[in-house]
C-alpha cells in the first residue's frame, strides 16, 4: 500500500515481502502525472515495493519553497531513506541532511561539491542521450528547421539543449535549431504556445526537456502534424504516431538501485554517481520495434489498438531507416570518437 501526503498522510506499512524499510520521496515541480521525470522516480519506488517489500510515501510540494519542510518531515519520522527529486531541491536536501546525519538521503539531478557522508547523488549524462535525439531530429526533418523547448533556464536543462543542438549539427551543419525556455515545468499551455510559434517558423521536429510543460509540445505536434521527441521516460504513447522517439533517462532504475542498497545494507553515502550512454543510464527508445512501455500502455487501456498500430507504423515508416546510423553514432560516443560538450558545465555558447 502507498499512502500519499495530500496534507501529510500516514506512514504506509510494509507488505508481506519481508522488508521493513521505509522510503520517503519529495517530488519535483509538476508532481505526479508529468509523464516524465517524477513519474519515472515513482515507478522506481513501485518496483522496489513489489520486488523488495519496502513501503514508501511521497510529497508533491506546490512550490519549491516547501521542499525543506517536506524533506524534514520524513527525516523527523526516521525514514530509512529520504529522496529529493530535481536540481531545485539540492540546497534544501543538503540543509536537512546536515541536521539528520543518521538518516540516509539520495538526491536526483545535482552533484554536490562537498557531498555529505549520508547523501548519494544520482546524476545523468543527458547531453549524450540528447545528442542522439538531435541527430534523429535532423535526419527526420524535411524543412531543415527543428526546435527545442526547455523547462527552466538552468545548467541542468542546458545539458539537454546542448546535446540536442550538437547532435543535429553533427548531421547537418546548416540545420536551424530554434530554442526557447518556458520558465516552468508544469505549464502545458505555455509549452503548446512556444511549440506553435516554432512550427510557424518551419520547425517540423521539436524536442522538449520541460516536464509537464512538454505535454503542450505534444498537443501542438498533433494539431499541426509535425513530429516531437519525448524525454526522461518513454512518452511515445502520449501522442501516438507523432512522437518519433523519447530520450530515456533511467531515473526509475537508479532510484530502485539506491533503495536496494539500503535494504541490503550496502548503502554508501558521500558519492556523486553519474549514469551515461555506455551504462544505459540514458538513451533512445527503439526506432524499429515496439518497446515494452508502449505495449504496456495498450494493455493498461491507456491507448487503443489503433493507436498502438500508429506507433508501430511510425517506427516502420519514419525512424527505422535511421536506426543503424543512430546506433553507429551511439557507439562512437561510447568509444570516445565523438565527444559531446556538456553545456551544463561549459555554459551555453553566445
Amino acid at each position: 500500500m502507498v499512502a500519499a501526503f495530500a496534507g501529510f498522510g500516514q506512514v504506509a506499512e510494509a507488505d508481506d515481502h519481508g522488508s521493513d524499510v521505509r522510503v520517503g520521496i519529495v517530488l519535483s515541480t509538476g508532481g505526479l502525472g508529468d509523464l516524465s521525470f517524477n513519474d519515472s522516480a515513482y515507478r522506481g519506488l513501485q518496483r522496489a515495493e513489489e520486488e523488495l517489500g519496502i513501503s514508501f510515501d511521497y510529497i508533491e510540494p506546490a512550490d519549491p519553497a516547501e521542499d525543506e519542510t517536506a524533506l524534514r518531515r520524513f527525516a523527523e519520522q526516521n525514514y530509512d531513506l529520504v529522496i529529493g527529486v530535481g536540481f531545485q531541491m539540492a540546497d534544501s536536501l543538503e540543509i536537512v541532511a546536515m541536521d539528520y546525519p543518521h538518516i540516509n538521503f539520495a538526491h536526483v539531478d545535482e552533484p554536490f561539491e562537498d557531498i555529505l557522508d549520508n547523501v548519494v547523488s544520482l546524476n545523468f549524462d543527458e547531453h549524450e542521450g540528447s545528442f542522439l535525439a538531435g541527430a534523429l531530429a535532423a535526419l527526420v526533418s524535411e524543412t531543415g528547421t527543428i526546435g527545442y523547448v526547455g523547462g527552466v533556464d538552468f545548467a541542468l536543462i542546458h545539458r539537454f539543449e546542448g546535446g540536442y543542438y550538437q547532435g543535429a549539427k553533427y548531421i547537418d551543419e546548416d540545420i536551424e535549431v530554434l530554442r526557447r525556455y518556458a520558465d516552468d515545468f508544469g505549464d502545458p499551455a505555455r509549452g503548446r504556445e512556444i511549440a506553435l510559434g516554432m512550427i510557424d517558423d518551419d520547425a517540423d521536429v521539436i524536442y522538449h526537456a520541460a516536464g509537464g510543460t512538454g505535454t503542450g509540445v505534444f498537443e501542438a505536434a498533433e494539431e499541426e502534424d509535425i513530429y516531437a521527441i519525448g524525454v526522461d521516460a518513454n512518452q511515445n504513447h502520449v501522442a501516438p504516431g507523432r512522437i518519433i522517439a523519447s530520450m530515456l533517462k533511467r531515473v526509475d532504475n537508479t532510484v530502485f538501485d539506491v533503495v536496494e542498497s539500503v535494504v541490503d545494507g550496502t548503502y554508501e553515502g558521500g558519492q556523486n554517481l553519474f549514469y551515461s550512454l555506455a551504462d544505459g543510464g540514458v538513451g533512445l527508445t527503439s526506432l524499429t520495434e515496439l518497446d515494452i512501455e508502449e505495449e504496456q500502455a495498450y494493455e493498461d487501456g491507456v491507448i487503443s489498438e489503433e493507436e498502438l498500430e500508429m506507433i508501430k507504423e511510425m517506427k516502420e515508416n519514419v525512424t527505422a531507416e535511421h536506426a543503424e546510423r543512430i546506433d553507429e553514432i551511439a557507439e562512437m560516443i561510447k568509444d570516445g570518437e565523438i565527444e559531446v560538450e556538456n553545456w551544463g558545465e561549459t555554459g551555453r555558447p553566445e
